[in-house]
């Protein structure tokens, strides 16, 4: 494995394009913690001249109108990408590959280098349409797990319950691209929820709930209200989970009404989607930092993905700046093998190599657990590099520091 060495670093940041720190977002974002959303980073406002030049600032920052005028086909995103011949063969092929980003999210994609990584991330290329070996629909074999409608129960006492098919925008690797980002995609219908609570309560074994999708927080307020306060009137329930990636890619969402709602309920913790250090806008930081104030414990579940953020300064720079909103980097996940996700994947000596070059070498809350999600079912398998060694001949623990330094510990009990 390669370690980065103090002399490298400075260079290889300025070559990532992550030598500059991002935009300070301490004077509007600080002083309005109680109003409603109302920032706009300097990127995004000229992409408004631009591309939407009769849209109001209150306008922009409704939620509702970002859902409403997301891009959502390849003509859309002529309009303002210059495309390139692989994201062009798309349409060309006629791949039926479904597409929906927010204005907000589109505004931070380079509009003429195609590698960008956080592009890569929702413009689709005909790459997709390339099934590789071990690719399935369903790699993590969820539906073998789901006992009734909307709930997967793989682990003895936790659930995942999935609300809704909706996503605000869709991610390329996506590991439920099964049956998000269709056509028909929508949020469960009431009957399907009431359900699946009936079935945690009738279960007492459960004592967490992860609430995922689709995405959860695309619901309206009152059907938030009414799933959060239906779980947690069930006893053996301990805490709440939401996984989401609104907080990236449609922060607008994060009202104080939602965080009202949400502060109810706890306890209560948000895993937030995050990819690449260009995601933390003043606005995604904004919406983190109002999270954040009403005790809701955030962690970062990011995907490894090649060429985008498979660098170890990559994703030290993005867990650094995460910490600064109070968002803990919680899970580096393998990217798992759905169809046509072959140019995401990374090796996994990538991924270990990334947790060897931050052990030691940063905060110990800036490091992960390396995970992959074993196929067919297996859950979560954490990896990490090889420090322990074994033992001596006299017993002791022979450990291998951050340093490649060889240590003993007496092992003698």
């Amino acid at each position: 494995m390669k370690l980065l060495t103090k002399k490298t670093v400075s260079d290889s940041l300025t070559e990532l394009g992550l030598k500059n720190e991002p935009p300070s977002f301490e004077n509007d974002m600080i002083n309005i913690p109680n109003s409603n959303f109302q920032i706009i980073g300097e990127s995004t406002h000229e992409f408004i001249k631009r591309f939407f030049p009769e849209v109001t600032a209150k306008k922009w920052n409704d939620w509702h109108w970002q859902i409403r005028n997301s891009f959502t086909s390849i003509q859309s995103l002529s309009t303002f990408l210059e495309l390139s011949k692989d994201e062009l063969k798309v349409v060309e092929d006629r791949a039926n590959l479904p597409i929906r980003i927010t204005p907000y999210f589109a505004s931070l994609l380079h509009q003429t280098d195609s590698s960008q990584g956080i592009r890569r991330t929702v413009v689709p290329t005909f790459e997709e349409m390339i099934l590789s070996k071990g690719e399935q629909d369903d790699p993590l074999d969820e539906h073998n797990d789901t006992t009734v409608n909307c709930i997967v129960h793989r682990y003895p006492d936790r659930v995942l319950f999935l609300v809704t098919d909706f996503c605000s925008t869709y991610c390329r690797y996506c590991t439920r691209s099964h049956t998000v980002a269709k056509k028909q995609s929508r949020h469960s219908l009431k009957s399907e929820w009431d359900s699946a609570i009936e079935y945690i309560s009738a279960h007492e074994e459960i004592r967490d709930v992860l609430i995922s999708g689709g995405d959860p927080l695309t619901l309206a307020d009152v059907q938030l209200d009414y799933l959060l306060s239906r779980i947690r009137q069930i006893k053996h329930i301990e805490i709440i989970r939401i996984g989401t990636k609104v907080p990236v890619v449609l922060p607008q969402r994060i009202t104080p009404s939602l965080v009202k709602i949400l502060k109810k309920y706890h306890p209560l913790f948000l895993s937030v989607h995050f990819t690449h250090p260009n995601e933390l806008t003043e606005e995604t930081k904004f919406a983190c930092i109002r999270l954040a104030d009403a005790g809701i414990p955030l962690g970062s579940q990011t995907v490894l993905l090649k060429g985008i953020n498979d660098n170890p300064l990559i994703y030290k720079k993005l867990a650094h700046e995460l910490l600064k909103i109070r968002v803990r980097p919680y899970y580096l996940y393998q990217c798992d093998p759905i169809p046509g996700s072959a140019h995401f994947r990374t090796s996994v000596e990538t991924g270990l190599n990334i947790i060897k070059n931050l052990r030691g070498f940063t905060s110990g809350y800036a490091v992960p657990q390396y995970v992959i999600d074993a196929p067919g079912g297996g859950g979560k398998i954490p990896l990490l590099p090889e420090y322990y060694q074994g033992k001596d001949a006299e017993g002791n623990v022979l450990l291998k520091n951050y340093n490649n330094e060889l240590f003993k510990y007496p092992d003698y009990i």
